[in-house]
């Protein structure tokens, strides 16, 4: 990774310039607002996006994407060669190419739709609070179309590779397209040269699986009883089965409600913690337990010999929480433990065996698969600024949030607003992860994102006003109102 070299430092800080390329990666709705932000700023955009749509995470497809291994719980290292095995089909090699995202069919946002909005395009008049993957992918699509992101827009086109060699005032973006022929499909590799590069791609892409004991085995065993998250489209497969879910987010409440309303009987493993705050939400007769320590198959059943397991068969075996519990008569297992951020186009700035205890000031990922280091602000790479993150904050109002972090990332890349010298960005990361907490989530905005909104509008528009250029207007007091509403739902939610 070569050093800054289209910047102006000072002791005052650094001022990026000669910016006028940059690639955006991904077309959710984090590459959709970077894009249209960077586009009304005048700077040429590309977008790479390996899917045929616009839409990210909320465009909803019938195939699921294929089993994760288990156990997975660190940034696997990308196989980008798989795509040319032999006696691949075109349909198979799209599935790699691309694989589809964790859109299930009753998905619907749960942060309310008036915290929930680029500033590009409000809501249709006398939309709800909540309102389900189609409307929430029709909103994206018109943002794109309305700020003519789609013409800049790289479709089916996977990003490979991402680099600064030293001593270059480029990045190298090395990509693959995917193209359907009448005698089955092509793939075209690309070499692209930009000035500043758009991390935009999602966290929604590589399932995390816990390492329980025997989970593996059931994995093996019942492979179609096993399943993560990711995978789940409809509740019509578990109608009236005892499903055991692990996990207390989103998707999992959702599960949860979606089959237990065709009779299913749900169990949910989880860890209790501060996020653990959808329990409100889950269906009244759903039964809350710890952790599962181990999950063990009964050989000695009939039903252990039959493979696959018969229609209204349990799986034969227990589950044994890690307060003594036992659990039995599973008919399914859903894994709904999150995923692994991982960013594997970036080579060597993703060290997945490395403890992030010993990330150095360059590493971004390390074995824990959750923290992206070295970022100021959450946004832009300490030891080049010219690559930059949106997207990477977690518990916060999404496409608000998002959408700020764009149009600040805009104001930088045109010098209309400085970052603080590489030393003080430095500084202040290494003071926030000493006072990181382990069972934290180093990313967390939970209930404080309006702070951190405030904090950097303050920044910006400080140089903004020093350099005789337009402020970020930042959120309306229709978002505060609506914040503050959100916050004081949450804290309900949570008890004293």
């Amino acid at each position: 990774m070569g050093s800054l070299s289209n910047d102006s430092k000072t002791e005052n800080g650094t001022v990026l310039g000669n910016i006028k390329d940059v690639a955006v990666i991904g077309a959710g709705i984090s590459g959709v607002v970077s894009a249209a932000h960077l586009l009304r700023a005048g700077f040429n955009v590309t977008v790479f996006e390996r899917t045929g749509v616009v839409g990210g995470v909320w465009d909803y497809e019938p195939q699921a994407d294929r089993a994760p291994p288990f156990p997975n719980v660190r940034p696997p290292s990308p196989n980008w060669s798989e795509v040319e095995k032999e006696g691949l089909s075109s349909d198979e090699v799209e599935l790699i190419h691309a694989p589809p995202n964790p859109c299930y069919a009753g998905l619907k946002n749960n942060i309310p739709t008036p915290v929930m909005r680029s500033s590009l395009l409000r809501w249709p008049e006398g939309s709800e609070d909540f309102v389900d993957q189609k409307v929430v992918n029709t909103y994206i699509n018109d943002i794109a179309r309305i700020h003519k992101v789609n013409d800049h827009v790289q479709f089916h086109t996977r990003v490979e590779n991402v680099s600064k060699p030293e001593g270059d005032s480029k990045w190298t973006v090395e990509t693959r397209t995917f193209t359907r022929t009448d005698s089955g499909h092509t793939l075209t590799k690309k070499t692209w040269k930009f000035d500043a590069v758009v991390v935009a791609s999602g966290h929604y892409h590589t399932p995390f699986v816990p390492d329980i004991p025997g989970l593996a085995a059931w994995k093996q065993r019942f492979p179609d009883r096993i399943t993560h998250s990711k995978q789940y489209r409809t509740p019509a497969p578990f109608a009236n089965q005892t499903v055991l879910i692990i996990g207390a987010g989103v998707s999992a409440v959702d599960i949860a409600n979606e089959t237990a309303a065709l009779g299913a009987k749900i169990i949910q493993s989880r860890r209790v913690s501060k996020y653990d705050v959808l329990g409100p939400r889950l269906p009244k007769d759903v039964t809350r337990v710890p952790l599962v320590a181990q999950f063990i198959i009964d050989e000695n059943s009939e039903d252990a010999k039959t493979q696959p397991l018969k229609p209204g068969r349990a799986i034969p075996g227990k589950a044994i929480l890690e307060d003594g519990q036992v659990i039995q008569g599973i008919d399914r297992v859903v894994i709904a433990t999150g995923y692994i951020t991982t960013y594997p186009f970036l080579g060597d700035l993703e060290q997945p065996s490395l403890p992030w205890q010993d990330a150095d000031d360059k590493v971004l990922i390390t074995s824990d698969g959750y923290i992206t280091h070295n970022l100021h602000k959450d946004v832009f790479y300490i030891p080049d600024p010219s690559l930059a993150f949106i997207g990477v904050s977690h518990y916060v109002s999404t496409f608000s949030l998002f959408d700020f972090q764009a149009q600040v990332a805009a104001k930088v890349f045109a010098g209309h607003a400085k970052l603080p010298p590489q030393s003080a960005m430095k500084q202040d990361h290494k003071e926030r992860k000493a006072r990181f907490q382990p069972d934290d989530k180093f990313h967390s905005m939970f209930a404080v994102e309006d702070a951190y909104i405030e904090e950097v509008l303050g920044w910006v528009n400080g140089d903004a006003a020093k350099a005789c250029q337009d402020p970020l207007p930042g959120l309306d007091e229709e978002w505060h109102a609506g914040y503050k509403l959100f916050k004081e739902r949450l804290k309900s939610s949570r008890g004293p």
